[in-house]
């Protein structure tokens, strides 16, 4: 029993240690987390250095707002993490509401600051983006010449469900891992995903009916029978908000469940 728990902790320790390098690389190695960091933590340096030109009241003062700064965050972090459906979206909420705070107690210390955080947050915005979700699951990346032979010529699947997106869009950024966390799940030889980046191909969005012009029709998810068009989400010429865009909606839409049991079944 001894031996179980020790080897138990010791994956527990594993996990925690990937966990923690894996953030310490995405911070390093992605510019978008990298000048993050470095604006978040060159208050701490501002307040440390300048401490002592404060008065013992204006500290207390600066002291007990920043706590109510620090409670606020737990708590929309707290809140945030039980409603988000993917870490990519929490982070984003997460870096929103520091800059929301990190300038509000800026405008305490000084006006000054305050605007420096908003012109470097505006730079950071700019000239970086949120990284996109790398992993693929079991999603093919395609080309439109590749997803037209998949669908003309037939090939293992009779189902293809692709998404249609842009990583210029926040929200195909936030929502990038859905399709490959559905993938592991449900892919077999009966259905297939893959994804279309519209932000390299953007002729192929009237081949299929989106409309770039809308940011809220990207992503498109179209499930293929074929050659044939089965459903779509969202429908055409109508919008979605990125909180519509879970894994469940998808899987009650596209009825991923049916196609499994299906499979499983031999139909």
């Amino acid at each position: 029993m001894a031996k179980k728990e020790k080897t138990k902790n010791n994956e527990n320790q594993t996990q925690y240690y990937d966990i923690t390098m894996n953030i310490l690389f995405a911070i390093v190695s992605e510019p978008y987390y990298l000048f993050h960091f470095l604006t978040f933590f060159s208050y701490f340096s501002v307040r440390i250095c300048t401490c002592h030109l404060f008065d013992p009241e204006f500290s207390a003062h600066l002291i007990h707002r920043e706590l109510q700064a620090l409670v606020a965050f737990l708590t929309l972090a707290v809140v945030k993490v039980v409603k988000e459906e993917t870490w990519d979206g929490f982070v984003a909420d997460m870096l929103l509401f520091s800059k929301f705070f990190l300038v509000g107690i800026a405008l305490i210390v000084d006006l000054n600051l305050a605007l420096w955080f908003m012109l470097t947050f505006l730079v950071i915005y700019t000239f970086t983006q949120q990284p996109a979700y790398m992993g693929l699951g079991a999603v093919a990346q395609l080309t439109p010449l590749q997803l037209e032979t998949l669908l003309t010529e037939g090939g293992t699947s009779r189902f293809w469900l692709v998404e249609f997106r842009s990583l210029v869009s926040s929200t195909c950024i936030r929502t990038s891992r859905t399709l490959p966390e559905l993938s592991i799940t449900f892919a077999n030889k009966h259905i297939s995903f893959g994804v279309v980046d519209l932000g390299l191909f953007p002729n192929t969005a009237e081949r299929f009916g989106i409309s770039l012009g809308m940011p809220d029709q990207l992503p498109t998810f179209i499930l293929f029978e074929n050659n044939e068009e089965v459903s779509r989400f969202p429908e055409m010429h109508s919008s979605t908000k990125v909180e519509d865009i879970t894994k469940k909606r998808l899987c009650r839409h596209f009825e991923l469940d049916k196609h499994l049991l299906d499979y499983i079944s031999g139909k």
